[in-house]
């Protein structure tokens, strides 16, 4: 499997623009821009693109380790955050709201901790990972 996105910058790094697309066409010529990445301006920015990526990866992570031990989550929500400190992603940040019919918080908890090891969006990163989780709460 492959996949490709596409960015166009034009100008300056502050005071230029660009624009990012993604194969699915998900993302077409989605702004982005210094404010964006490091203000509050309108657009997405790479860190952001990245939250997501992880967020995405280590929850159908988690739900394939569910489906292997017999489990089917009603709900898993993930919000990520990444952590941009001195030119670079010093943290990857992930906290899980799950509801899971039938399972012990251990079971569960070794389920996570293999998500957030072995999910690829992890293997990738060369940071901090940390992920807290709330079970049927």
């Amino acid at each position: 499997m492959k996949r490709t996105a596409t960015a166009v910058w034009s100008g300056t790094g502050k005071d230029g623009n660009g624009n990012l697309t993604t194969q699915s066409g998900v993302l077409k010529a989605t702004q982005y821009s210094f404010g964006s990445r490091f203000e509050e301006g309108i657009g997405t920015n790479p860190e952001e693109l990245i939250a997501a990526a992880h967020a995405g990866c280590f929850t159908m992570k988690l739900a394939f380790n569910l489906q292997t031990e017999g489990f089917a989550a009603t709900e898993l929500k993930t919000i990520g955050q990444t952590v941009l400190e001195d030119g670079r992603i010093t943290q990857s940040n992930l906290t899980l709201t799950a509801r899971v019919d039938g399972i012990s918080e251990a079971q569960f908890a070794d389920l996570v901790k293999d998500a957030e090891e072995n999910c690829p969006i992890s293997k990738l990163l060369n940071t901090t990972i940390s992920v807290t989780h709330t079970l049927n709460a």
